[in-house]
């Protein structure tokens, strides 16, 4: 699932996104279920709203901006909720450092190792994120990789929770 192809692909082809959100609606609908990523109580649909915009019709209703406005508040205060979720047990490595309280935690699968490292480096009282390494089957993860990124290509085929270690920063010379 590629979200930027898709984004070029809903840009290129006229009311394919519409199309797609009215097919899963009635989808989860017939099936009695919430839509996913739906805000309850929302009355303004994306569709309607995009009509509007393309006849020419700008309406200046109070109503419709303070609608607006509060979807894109709650947008805002989305945090990843909506994206894809990795599990993880972080475990520690190390005699030199402590075990988390708590080492399972779910986060997005945007969030990279240097998101963890710093994750880590607060839990622990550290002073620097910098002085940790996290590793994944014993080989040391590049800070800017992600989860989505870790999982498909260091925890292919095996279960969830992806299990990360982490220890003191080796400097090799």
């Amino acid at each position: 699932h590629d979200r930027t192809m898709q984004d070029i692909v809903y840009k290129l082809v006229p009311g394919l996104q519409e199309a797609e959100m009215k097919k899963q609606r009635e989808f989860y609908h017939k099936l009695g279920m919430e839509v996913p990523g739906d805000i309850k109580g929302e009355t303004c649909s994306t569709k309607q709203h995009l009509d509007s915009h393309r006849n020419g019709e700008t309406k200046a209703d109070e109503n419709i901006n303070k609608e607006t406005s509060e979807e894109k508040q709650e947008e805002d205060n989305d945090y990843h909720r909506s994206d894809e979720q990795v599990s993880i047990c972080l475990e520690c490595n190390s005699s030199k450092l402590r075990g988390l309280k708590r080492k399972w935690i779910r986060c997005s699968a945007q969030a990279t190792v240097l998101h963890l490292k710093k994750f880590i480096a607060k839990k622990l009282n550290l002073s620097s994120f910098n002085e940790l390494d996290i590793l994944c089957n014993e080989e040391i993860l590049g800070k800017d990789h992600t989860l989505k990124f870790v999982v498909v290509t260091r925890w292919r085929f095996k279960k969830a929770p992806l299990l990360l270690h982490y220890r003191p920063k080796m400097d090799l010379l």
